[in-house]
């Protein structure tokens, strides 16, 4: 078996919070954007990675680039699967980390089959595709997979929840495995628990992963975003260079368009979801330098783009971008003024200034709790004895288990903003994607502009019964077979949209199938002699379905 090399995150060696420099990058992002920010040391074309500083969570947490799937899957709300390579393929070549593969459990190779290809990918028997190719796979029983906390199920363009971008139920998903052979730049997930389905790979993946602590949610488009990174008092001075890379799903232009890059042939469930691989992703660059004194670096221009297909880690320049088109391209990070000078992003070091670390949050409380989304409260703390306003705020939230201060750190950041306000001032947190009749800790602190942390403030709060009509009408045959993708389940599903709601008794059983269906789906699918009995009760109903259909 092979071994991988530990992966450790560089983490500044800090003597004391007013010892330190502070470095501060500022950007205003467009909306839906994947970006990550790191610092190499030297001079452009002549430096080398020393720290990634910021990274979106859906990468640094829940492992969009190293995940179960070929990476040219579809995509759509909460996507659960493919190996999103294309994401920061120029990060993940230049970040000297390595990490095991993650596949699909059941993509393995017969011991009676000799490929013509790699075992760990889609491979060719006797000139055709193997059909257990679990690269392949978008359907996994429940021997496979587990319930999911972060994303959805794979959803057709038409059904509910691909605008509220929000599981309608809570669905399964297979957490995958390692490879014994292959690897890859991007971490694998860091939010799962391992359940009895799962791969035992799925223990290792939290502590495989060095970036969850600079995780931070999407940022809301239009607004302006920071990173803060305490400069190592043992960094010398002298040049550095800030690279960012920007990725976006469906950034279409003229050469990049769904037809020249489109999605897998041949594949069962092809239908479902869309095609993503726009414009590749953007790369900015800043050289700035560390010195004693207050500097500032900015850029309004992109130094080039990764490869669309992610294989390699080169900047690419050429003129397939698309550069006058705002939020798209080259323009993904908006062009803004500090009133002296245009930038796109800016990069500022200066010294701590803090005489004391930020105050708590005071009063968190709720506001209104639904079923699925909830709004809290807050005073906002403020910064030393002036009380001046925090640079920003680490939200992160808990399922099923108490939050403490101990652990707050391992909870999953929210995709939340808040813009910090006055000291003084009540400020609203508004969460989102919450599971009916659940019990959620979220915790709360404030930082300055060197990252000096406040004291965290945390509430418990539970959200309110799932809403008639707010789950998937084949939850009842996905708990039978396992799987949303059965045939049989998705002939149900076809069924239920084309005929079954088009008529008034149609409409009225299945408000009646939504309102009982989460009960009795929940007692079938944890026990294999209902969901044998489940689908022997669907068997006739589903002859009959068929013979209506062909």
């Amino acid at each position: 078996m092979r071994l991988f090399p530990a992966v450790l995150l560089l983490v500044p060696a800090i003597a004391s919070a007013d010892d330190r420099r502070c470095l501060g990058v500022t950007f205003t992002p467009s909306p839906d954007l994947q970006i990550v920010a790191w610092i190499e040391q030297g001079t452009p074309g002549a430096s080398t990675y020393l720290d990634t500083i910021y990274i979106t969570q859906q990468t640094g947490t829940f492992g969009l680039g190293n995940r179960p799937g070929r990476f040219d899957f579809n995509t759509g709300p909460n996507w659960p699967y493919g190996r999103r390579i294309t994401t920061f393929p120029v990060w993940s070549h230049r970040n000297q980390q390595q990490f095991p593969v993650v596949m699909f459990q059941n993509d393995f190779l017969p011991d009676n089959v000799t490929p013509f290809e790699d075992p760990d990918h889609c491979f060719m028997v006797t000139g055709a595709e193997y059909n257990g190719c679990g690269e392949n796979n978008l359907s996994h029983g429940f021997d496979q997979s587990s319930r999911e906390q972060h994303y959805c199920r794979p959803l057709l363009e038409h059904e509910l929840g691909w605008d509220t971008a929000t599981c309608a139920t809570q669905p399964f998903s297979d957490k995958g495995r390692f490879s014994l052979t292959k690897t890859t730049g991007y971490p694998p997930r860091a939010d799962l628990t391992r359940l009895t389905p799962d791969s035992p790979s799925v223990s290792m993946y939290k502590q495989m992963n060095p970036y969850d602590a600079v995780s931070q949610p999407t940022p809301i488009g239009g607004m302006s975003a920071t990173a803060p990174w305490p400069v190592p008092t043992t960094l010398p001075d002298g040049n550095y260079v800030l690279f960012v890379e920007v990725a976006k799903e469906r950034d279409f232009n003229n050469t990049y368009t769904a037809a020249a890059y489109p999605s897998p042939p041949g594949l069962n469930y092809g239908d479902y979801g869309v095609p993503y691989r726009g414009q590749p992703s953007v790369i900015y660059t800043v050289p700035f330098t560390i010195a004693a004194n207050s500097t500032t670096a900015s850029t309004m221009t992109y130094a080039g783009h990764g490869d669309p297909d992610g294989l390699v880690g080169d900047i690419i320049v050429d003129s397939t971008i698309e550069t006058g088109v705002p939020g798209s391209g080259a323009s993904r990070l908006q062009l803004v003024s500090d009133n002296t000078t245009m930038y796109r992003l800016r990069v500022d070091v200066t010294p701590n200034v803090g005489a004391s670390l930020p105050g708590t949050p005071g009063d968190f409380q709720p506001v209104t709790i639904g079923g699925s989304t909830a709004t809290l409260s807050f005073v906002a703390p403020g910064v030393g004895a002036t009380h001046a306003r925090v640079s920003g705020y680490d939200i992160r939230i808990r399922a099923g288990d108490e939050m403490t201060a101990a652990n707050f750190i391992d909870s999953t950041p929210v995709t939340a903003h808040v813009t910090p306000d006055d000291a003084g001032a009540i400020q609203d947190l508004d969460l989102t994607g919450l599971l009916p009749e659940t019990d959620y800790w979220v915790g709360i602190r404030a930082y300055d502009g060197c990252k000096n942390n406040g004291d965290i403030a945390i509430i418990k709060i539970t959200t309110a019964a799932r809403t008639s009509g707010a789950v998937d009408a084949c939850f009842v045959a996905t708990a039978a077979y396992g799987t949303v993708m059965a045939n049989d389940v998705e002939l149900l599903r076809h069924f239920r949209d084309s005929m079954l709601q088009k008529t008034v008794l149609g409409e009225l059983s299945t408000e009646a199938y939504y309102t009982f269906g989460p009960l009795v789906a929940g007692v079938v699918g944890e026990s294999d002699l209902l969901r044998a009995s489940a689908r022997d009760v669907l068997a006739p109903i589903i002859a009959r379905v068929r013979a209506l259909a062909f």
